[in-house]
C-alpha cells in the first residue's frame, strides 16, 4: 500500500478523535475503540505485507507544510517494520480498552486524544522531510501529554505532566537543531536532499550528539529518563502500554533513521557514546525498577532498562559497520530490531496485566496485593508469561533477542579499534548484570503480587477482569511464546530492513533444519526454541507425573510453620521492600543514594519504631534540580522588571541601545 493509504488511515483516526471531541453520542467508548482497532489492524496488515514482500520504497508529496517544500511522505522497509510494531500495539491497546475503558471516570479526557496519539506516531514513521517529521513528533508528544493529564486531579499526575511536556519540548528543539544542521545553508529539508549531501565530520558529530539527546530523551535514555517513570504510570493503563511499549520505539526509529540513513558515512567512534549510554541505561533502569513498590512504576523503569539493551545493540552495529564488518553489524542490528518487537509485546502485556490488577483491586502498591493468582487465574498466567519473557527466560521471545546481542558482543575481538575492544566486553558485562537483576525484579513482581496471601481487603475481594482485556493479554502472551519458539521466521522477516541499513544480512534461518537459528554459523552457535520448549514441557509433565503417581501416597496435612506465632497476619509475609533490601544496600550508594533513617525507641518507650528510606535519582539531583533552581532565580529576578519606574525603563532602553551599538561597531 502506498503512503496515501496510510495517510487515509491516519485521517480516519483523527476523525474518530474529532467525533469524540465534539461529544457525538455515537462516538462513545465502544465505538471509538472499535474504530481505532479496525483502522490499526488495517494499517498493521498493510505494513506487514510490505515488509514480508520486500516492497520497493514508495513516496508521496502533499501541497502543504512549508510553501516551497510541501509535505513529503515515504515508506521503506524500516518504516514498514516500525509501522507494523506501532499499529499492532495500537490494535492490542484498543482491544484491551474495549473492556478497560468502561472503568474510566472521565472518558472525554481520554477518548479524543487516544486516536490522535495513534495518528501522530504513524505520521512520524512515514514523514520524509524535516518539517513534517518535527510537526508529527510534536503532535505525538502533545497528544500523549493530554493522555498523561487525563487524571489531572491527582497531584503526582500534575507534576508528571509538567516534567513530561518540558522534556518533550526540549527534545523536539534539539531534534530541530539536528535536522537544521543536516539541511545545511541551502535549506535541503527533504530527507532525500540530506541523503545526497553528507555533512562535514564536525557537523556529523554534532548531529549525532543532538540526536542522542533528542531521540534519547523520548526513548528514556539515562540521564534524560526522569520524565518516563512519572508520566507512564500516570496515564491510563492502555495508554501506559502504548507509551512504554510503542512510543519509545518511535524514538528508536528516529535515532535509526537519522544516524543510519541521513547522517552519511559512519565514523569508527560513533558507537562508543551509544554503547556507554545504552549500558548505563540498562543497569540504572533495572536497579530503580528493583526498589519500586508501585507496580506501574516498576514497569516504567524496566522500559528504561530494555531501551538500554536496544541502544547497546545499535552501538555495536555502528562500531562494526564503521570498520567494514557488515555481517556482524547486521547481526547487531537484527538483535536491536528483534528486541524492539519483543519489548513492544511483553511490555504491553505487563501493563495490561497491571491495569487488570488496578481495575480489580484499585491498588498499584505491591505491598497491598498478594494471593491474586487464586482470584485472577487467567491474568496471573498471562502476567507470568510476561514476567518470564522480560526476564529473558527461554523459550520465550525476550531470550532470543538478548542472546543475539551477546552473540554480537562475542564478535568484538575482531575489531581493530582498541577502544571498542575494551568497551564492548564491559558493556556485555553490564548487560549480563542487568539481565540477572531483571530476573530478580520480576520474580519480586510476580511473587509479591500474585503469590502468598492477600495483604489487604482490596486483594481479598479481587475478581477476574472482562473478556476483552483477557483476549488482548492472551494474544500478546501467545505471541511472546511463538516468537521465542520460531525466532528464525522473525529474523528472516527483518532481512529487508537490516540489508537497507547495513548493506548485509544474516543467512536465511528458514533454510536451517529443525527450525534452529545460527546467526553466525552452525559450528559456532545455534539455538532451537522449539526443542527447548519441548524439553521444558516434557520435563515438567514428567516431574508432575512422577510426583502424583510414583511418590508415596501417604500424606500428612498440617498448617504451615508459623515461626512460633499462630495465626500470623498476612503482613508478616515477605514485602516488596524486604525483597529488594539486599540489592538496595549493595548498589544504593552509587545508583540512587538511598539513605536509611532508623528511629528505635529505648526500652519502656511505647512509641513505635520507624524506618525510612529515601530513593534519590542522581540525574535529577545533580543535573535537573540545579537547572530548575537557576531558572526559578532568573524568573524571580525578571519578574521584578515589571515594577520599574519610567526613569528606570528609559535607562534600561538606553543601556540596551548602547550595548547594541557597541556590538555593531565591534562586528564592523
Amino acid at each position: 500500500m502506498p503512503p496515501a493509504g496510510f495517510l487515509l488511515g491516519d485521517a480516519a483516526l483523527l476523525a474518530l478523535g474529532v467525533m469524540a471531541l465534539l461529544g457525538r453520542r455515537h462516538a462513545g467508548s465502544a465505538f471509538l475503540y472499535s474504530g481505532a482497532l479496525t483502522v490499526s489492524l488495517f494499517l498493521f496488515g498493510a505494513a506487514l505485507l510490505r515488509l514480508l514482500t520486500a516492497a520497493e520504497p514508495s513516496t508521496a508529496v502533499l501541497p502543504m507544510g512549508l510553501p516551497w517544500l510541501g509535505a513529503h511522505f515515504r515508506i521503506d522497509a524500516l518504516a514498514s517494520f516500525f509501522l507494523a510494531v506501532v499499529n499492532f500495539g495500537a490494535a492490542s491497546a484498543s482491544l484491551y480498552a474495549l473492556g478497560y475503558g468502561r472503568h474510566e471516570h472521565e472518558p472525554l479526557r481520554v477518548l479524543p486524544f487516544f486516536p490522535a496519539f495513534l495518528a501522530g506516531m504513524n505520521l512520524v514513521l512515514i514523514a520524509d522531510d524535516a518539517y513534517t517529521f518535527l510537526l508529527s513528533w510534536e503532535f505525538m508528544s502533545l497528544a500523549s501529554w493530554a493522555l498523561v493529564m487525563a487524571h489531572h486531579r491527582e497531584e503526582e499526575n500534575l507534576r508528571a505532566g509538567l516534567v513530561y511536556i518540558v522534556m518533550a519540548s526540549v527534545g523536539t528543539f534539539v531534534l530541530l537543531l539536528a535536522l537544521g544542521l543536516l539541511a545545511g545553508p541551502d535549506g535541503g529539508y527533504a530527507f532525500a536532499d540530506m541523503r545526497a549531501h553528507a555533512p562535514a565530520p564536525l557537523v556529523a558529530a554534532t548531529v549525532l550528539g543532538l540526536v542522542l539527546v533528542g531521540a534519547g530523551s523520548k526513548a528514556g535514555l539515562v540521564p534524560f529518563h526522569v520524565w518516563l517513570p512519572l508520566a507512564h504510570p500516570a496515564a491510563p493503563s492502555h495508554v501506559s502500554a502504548l507509551m512504554s511499549g510503542v512510543m519509545t520505539k518511535v524514538a528508536v526509529y528516529g535515532f535509526i533513521r537519522i544516524v543510519f540513513d541521513l547522517l552519511g558515512p559512519i565514523e569508527w567512534w560513533w558507537g562508543i557514546p551509544v554503547l556507554i549510554v545504552g549500558a548505563a541505561t540498562a543497569v540504572v533502569g533495572v536497579l530503580f525498577a528493583l526498589v519500586q513498590t508501585d507496580l506501574k512504576r516498576v514497569l516504567a523503569y524496566s522500559t528504561i532498562e530494555n531501551i538500554g539493551v536496544i541502544f547497546v545493540a545499535l552501538g555495536l552495529s555502528l562500531g562494526f559497520l564503521a570498520h567494514g564488518f557488515r555481517v556482524a553489524s547486521a547481526l547487531a542490528m537484527t538483535a536491536a530490531l528483534f528486541h524492539v518487537l519483543n519489548h513492544s509485546l511483553f511490555k504491553s502485556l505487563l501493563f495490561f496485566g497491571a491495569g487488570a490488577v488496578l481495575t480489580s483491586t484499585g491498588e498499584r502498591d505491591m505491598g497491598k496485593l498478594g494471593g491474586l493468582l487464586n482470584l485472577m487465574p487467567a491474568t496471573g498466567l498471562f502476567m507470568l508469561v510476561g514476567c518470564a519473557a522480560i526476564s529473558a527466560l527461554p523459550p520465550l521471545n525476550g531470550f532470543v533477542s538478548e542472546w543475539l546481542v551477546f552473540q554480537a558482543i562475542l564478535l568484538s575481538p575482531a575489531l581493530p579499534s582498541w577502544a571498542l575492544k575494551l568497551l564492548v566486553p564491559a558493556a556485555g558485562a553490564m548487560l549480563a548484570l542487568a539481565a540477572a537483576l531483571a530476573g530478580a525484579c520480576f520474580v519480586r513482581v510476580f511473587g509479591i503480587s500474585f503469590l502468598g496471601r492477600p495483604r489487604g481487603p482490596a486483594a481479598e475481594n479481587a475478581v477476574e477482569v472482562d473478556r476483552f482485556s483477557l483476549t488482548a493479554m492472551g494474544a500478546l502472551a501467545g505471541l511472546c511464546l511463538l516468537a521465542g519458539i520460531f525466532p528464525g521466521q522473525v529474523i528472516d522477516a527483518l532481512t529487508p530492513v537490516v540489508r537497507d541499513l547495513t548493506g548485509a544480512n544474516l543467512v536465511f534461518q528458514s533454510a536451517i533444519p529443525w527450525l534452529s537459528i545460527a546467526p553466525i554459523a552452525e559450528s559456532r552457535s545455534s539455538y532451537n526454541g522449539l526443542l527447548v520448549f519441548f524439553f521444558i514441557t516434557s520435563s515438567a509433565l514428567l516431574a508432575a507425573y512422577v510426583i502424583h503417581h510414583v511418590a508415596s501416597d501417604v500424606i500428612r496435612r498440617a498448617p504451615a510453620w508459623d515461626c512460633g506465632f499462630p495465626d500470623a497476619s498476612p503482613l508478616t509475609q515477605y514485602s516488596p521492600d524486604s525483597f529488594s533490601q539486599p540489592i538496595r544496600r549493595v548498589y544504593g550508594n552509587f545508583a540512587f543514594r538511598a539513605p536509611e533513617r532508623v528511629d528505635m525507641p529505648p526500652p519502656g518507650d511505647l512509641r513505635p519504631a520507624r524506618f525510612e528510606v529515601e530513593l534519590i535519582d542522581i540525574a535529577w539531583e545533580f543535573f535537573y534540580a540545579p537547572v530548575i533552581g537557576v531558572v526559578n532565580r532568573l524568573a524571580t529576578w525578571f519578574n521584578g522588571m515589571q515594577f520599574l519606574t519610567i526613569r528606570q525603563y528609559l535607562s534600561l532602553v538606553f543601556a540596551a541601545l548602547v550595548f547594541l551599538l557597541l556590538v555593531l561597531a565591534s562586528w564592523a
